[in-house]
């Protein structure tokens, strides 16, 4: 997210912008999840991406009201994507631990939705709202595996509707 930008929108400050997003992390109202980025490259982009901690408010702000309008909505995909890495956070929590949780991203769409860290060993974890399963690596995950060794444990893939 680029907060400049928001606070451009908004008509207010940088300043401003940060301090209300700190607000609302405080309140469990949104989450930031920092960017993965070790020494590989400065076409990895560094900025958070934010998720709202509650999809049923998330919804409620876009006007969706049911699971029809949900199916039907172009940011379905999206949504899914922040349910995935809330309830990421929240088991790490309910567990006790400190989410060590990323996402990776580079200046040529290459993604990785979600990085979990455990014991110096990440895991890559894709997100993907669609009415099957099946199998996919997507274009980030292959290209992080050949940036960072540390990933031992195996991708997991996440479907759903």
């Amino acid at each position: 997210m680029n907060v400049a930008s928001l606070a451009k929108d908004a008509g207010i400050s940088v300043i401003t912008a940060n301090s209300w997003i700190s607000i609302l992390e405080a309140s469990f109202i949104l989450l930031r999840l920092p960017p993965y980025y070790k020494n590989f490259s400065k076409r990895v982009i560094k900025s958070p991406k934010i998720y709202f901690c509650d999809t049923g408010l998330l919804c409620n702000l876009l006007n969706i009201f049911n699971r029809e309008q949900l199916q039907k909505s172009g940011l379905r995909g999206a949504i899914f994507e922040n349910f995935v890495v809330t309830e990421y956070m929240k088991k790490a929590l309910f567990k006790g631990e400190e989410p060590q949780l990323y996402f990776w991203r580079d200046t040529n769409q290459n993604e990785v939705d979600l990085l979990c860290e455990t014991d110096g060993e990440l895991s890559a974890i894709e997100h993907k709202s669609c009415l099957w399963r099946r199998q996919f690596l997507p274009r980030g995950k292959s290209k992080i595996h050949q940036l960072e060794r540390n990933i031992k444990a195996p991708t997991t893939n996440v479907a759903g509707q």
